[in-house]
């Protein structure tokens, strides 16, 4: 009969791989408790060690585990542990990983597919591929206590964050503010939920405009338990415990709830979280874009007058998501707001009842797009320049187009398209024209979000695609051109 498993285009039938991974997601224990037989003293790094009992000191100066020597304290952190049922003792998974040679992760008998990338991507030129990059290339011993150091300093500066991270008495970078605080539990929560067997490894992308946390393994609970926050299951409760005696990755299910409240702060857009299937991924997307740009909050003061000032911040959000995003449900403003789903509903009739929005479809799937008409739009001064030719904003009717139509109907038709299909269909779609993401959405039948997330800002970022206005990705009017492709004149 086999195993079966839904995604969005139906079940299919699981691998042999997929069902010893959801059995091991189910067991009671742990997946990095397994005691590696074989390994030994040698194959750790005595000088992650020392530097995490010295972090672990100046988090917790008074802990009794201090007192400890190096094995026992081990043993304690659960890197060492004995079988009480077998006998058998020895290094766990968790205490390779975190204070382990890279050559002894990688053998055969522990993880041979272990991977770590912490990449930057804040080149202005798409033919950068990134201007930073920590990642397993022999120049530092490659585990996690390793990369978690050296990619927190590099999230603690740069573009888009107002203050780096500060140090503390023993001059150890600390999180100063709640984002460098979220940006550090970010960095744990890949760290110590990922199923460091499945494949691809544990990638962290840092953008201008966003952060991307992404690792291998399954959800292992809901979307909704894991918004509604005070519940916690980890795949890995050894790392998690080492990671807790630092001061980060907190147990008492707070952890994506701090997220989102530290972003909320911002006025930034809240955080997306994505899980996908074939391989099994996670992914964190932390948007460094306001939710209340100016040329939005300008347009609403158009359309709608004075009665907009009126608005609570939270309605005055659904409206500029709508807006910029062609339409909002609850479910979007769930991920956005602190509020309920009934209090989010209530809101949403409210502001249908007094004519800022229009529904779409029943129940759960209501779509609310913005009401009334929106103002013409008064003639330029006669002394300003036209735009050039290829700036020209897209036609209102291009998602009505039969070309484009019959080119996106593939996908269209389709509840879950190849990812290849979809990228091959929106360079189609862009080639000779710039498309919105609202009508890349329209044509293809899918979020404005999902495209941006999970296939433009990838081929933006790849150099396929280019930009209408490259001085600023979040431009509240942008829009998306393939690039032409460069051939060699032979001789």
């Amino acid at each position: 009969m086999g195993t079966y498993r839904r995604n969005h285009a139906g079940d299919y039938r699981c691998s042999e791989d997929e069902v010893r991974r959801m059995f091991a997601d189910q067991s009671d224990e742990p997946a990095d408790s397994r005691i590696l037989e074989g390994f030994g003293p040698d194959d750790l790094h005595p000088e992650s060690l020392r530097q995490f009992r010295v972090r672990f000191g100046a988090a917790s100066p008074s802990h009794a585990w201090l007192a400890e020597d190096d094995p026992a304290l081990l043993q304690r952190l659960g890197g060492f542990r004995r079988d009480r049922i077998s006998g058998k003792e020895g290094l766990t998974l968790a205490g390779i990983l975190m204070f382990g040679r890279e050559q002894a992760i990688r053998d055969p008998a522990a993880l041979p597919g272990f991977h770590l990338d912490y990449r930057e991507r804040l080149a202005d030129s798409p033919d950068v591929r990134w201007s930073d990059r920590v990642t397993l290339d022999g120049t530092w011993e490659g585990n996690l206590f390793q990369f978690y150091r050296r990619v927190l300093t590099k999230l603690g500066e740069g573009p888009g964050l107002r203050r780096p991270f500060q140090r503390d008495a023993e001059g150890y970078r600390r999180a100063d503010t709640a984002v460098h605080e979220a940006l550090q539990e970010a960095l744990v929560n890949a760290l110590i939920h990922a199923d460091h067997a499945g494949q691809g490894g544990v990638v962290i992308d840092r953008h201008l405009d966003r952060f991307e946390f992404s690792n291998p393994g399954t959800l292992l609970l809901s979307r909704e338990q894991l918004l509604r926050g005070g519940v916690s299951e980890c795949r890995n409760k050894s790392l998690q415990k080492m990671f807790q005696m630092l001061g980060v990755g907190d147990k008492a299910g707070s952890g994506i709830d701090k997220i989102r409240k530290s972003w909320i702060e911002q006025r930034w857009q809240s955080p997306r979280m994505v899980e996908t299937v074939k391989p099994d991924r996670v992914q964190l997307t932390l948007p460094m874009v306001s939710t209340l740009p100016d040329a939005a909050m300008l347009e609403l003061g158009r359309r709608f007058g004075p009665q907009v000032a009126t608005r609570s911040g939270d309605e005055v959000q659904a409206l500029v998501t709508a807006l910029e995003e062609d339409f909002v449900t609850n479910q979007r403003l769930q991920d956005m707001l602190v509020l309920h789903s009934v209090d989010i509903t209530r809101m949403l009739q409210g502001l249908v009842r007094d004519g800022l929005l229009r529904p779409e479809g029943k129940t759960r799937g209501t779509r609310y797009y913005l009401g009334g008409s929106p103002p013409d739009l008064e003639p330029s001064p006669p002394d300003l320049e036209p735009s050039p030719p290829d700036l020209e904003p897209s036609p209102p009717d291009l998602q009505d187009d039969p070309h484009l139509l019959e080119l996106a109907a593939p996908v269209r038709a389709s509840g879950k398209a190849p990812r290849e299909l979809v990228r091959a269909t929106v360079l189609g779609l862009c080639e000779g024209r710039f498309l919105r993401l609202r009508e890349l959405g329209r044509l293809l039948d899918r979020s404005p979000e999902t495209l941006r997330d999970s296939y433009v800002s990838g081929l933006v970022d790849e150099g396929h695609l280019e930009l209408r206005y490259p001085e600023n990705r979040s431009h509240p009017d942008q829009a998306y051109r393939t690039r032409p492709i460069e051939r060699e004149c032979g001789p």
